[in-house]
């Protein structure tokens, strides 16, 4: 069979991804393979760019979102899919071909989800949360630190990076609290990190204050109560296009905030949420779900008195779970119908 027949004849293309090496499997109309290959990154570009376009399909992976751009400007049609719904299909031991070819079996199953593509604006947004994020990780562990060598020297300082930074100066200037030389030194280099890890961070804060300023839908939905700048950036670059999402406790699903199932012949078993999807924006709505919950006692609206009624009920931890999965639900309904959140009494 010649090149041009394999091009015409290729309807489903899966490719796994790698840095460098990439397997592709190709499929016709009825599923059966007619292309199998590896190529180098050069040449895959030069090959999607000749084939006739077709389904593409790939894992959501690292370089999927800029592989998917690029194939679309092809004229591709381009699938991701999620790596937890491609494993199943894989056949025997695990290796290049065999996960290239359960790719191709998971697109074409009818009922299969997907990942949207992300814009290079939506990663430029998700590469700012990221690195703030680190930034926070990093900012309390220097504060740990600090706190920990101060406290074999005998100095106490409270939790808490403020008291940090205020006590610092004080401690350096201090001749008397037998501290050597080399030790002030140390502190010192700590005090600087510590500041410039602090500014950073608040470099990041005001990009994300500017993003919203210019986003309309962000604006939305922060006026849901406990969604804020970073959460409603977050769910903006994460969620992509709404439509892929059938309903609101599918969304909820999605971040990891309903209960995990283990039932079996028609005896239903709940346990904790699964915590599926993005952990770092699942966070940011539990955090925001806790920060509503201190202020719902003694209002009359019906989230609030639900709330207060959980409260009592179940305690506080579980209560901000289900109010962060309701936010969650509320976050679908804001995306696919528009509008702004209105309180219910």
């Amino acid at each position: 069979m010649s090149k041009s027949n394999v091009n015409n004849d290729i309807k489903v293309l899966a490719i796994d991804l790698a840095k460098s090496s990439f397997q592709l499997h190709g499929v016709d109309e009825k599923g059966e393979k007619v292309f199998a290959k590896k190529l180098s990154r050069k040449k895959l570009s030069e090959f999607m760019v000749r084939l006739t376009p077709c389904l593409v399909a790939m894992e959501a992976c690292g370089s999927a979102h800029y592989w998917a751009r690029l194939f679309k400007s092809y004229g591709h049609e381009v699938r991701l899919i999620a790596p937890q719904f491609v494993k199943p299909f894989v056949k025997s031991n695990k290796n290049d071909a065999v996960d290239a070819e359960a790719i191709a079996e998971a697109v074409r199953r009818p009922n299969m989800r997907f990942v949207a593509i992300k814009s290079v604006e939506q990663l430029e947004s998700q590469s700012i949360h990221r690195i703030r994020s680190q930034s926070i990780k990093n900012r309390t562990a220097l504060v740990n630190q600090i706190r920990g060598l101060l406290m074999e020297q005998g100095i106490d300082i409270p939790a808490g990076r403020k008291n940090v930074l205020k006590r610092i100066p004080m401690i350096l200037e201090d001749a008397e609290n037998g501290l050597g030389v080399r030790f002030r030194e140390i502190l010192s280099d700590l005090q600087n990190d510590l500041n410039t890890v602090d500014e950073r961070v608040n470099k990041y804060d005001i990009e994300i204050e500017r993003m919203i300023k210019n986003d309309e839908t962000a604006q939305r939905l922060m006026s849901i109560p406990g969604v804020g700048p970073l959460t409603a950036t977050a769910l903006l670059i994460t969620i992509g296009d709404i439509s892929l999402f059938k309903n609101g406790r599918e969304l909820a699903a999605f971040f990891g905030l309903v209960p995990r199932q283990h039932s079996t012949g028609g005896r239903p078993t709940l346990l904790g949420i699964s915590k599926r999807g993005d952990v770092y924006l699942r966070t940011l709505l539990i955090h925001g779900a806790r920060s509503v919950l201190q202020y719902t006692e003694g209002k009359k609206d019906s989230v609030s008195q639900w709330a207060d009624n959980l409260v009592r009920r179940r305690g506080k931890n579980i209560a901000a779970v289900a109010l962060a999965n309701k936010m969650a639900r509320t976050v679908f309904a804001l995306l696919k119908n528009g509008g702004s959140y209105a309180v219910s009494v």
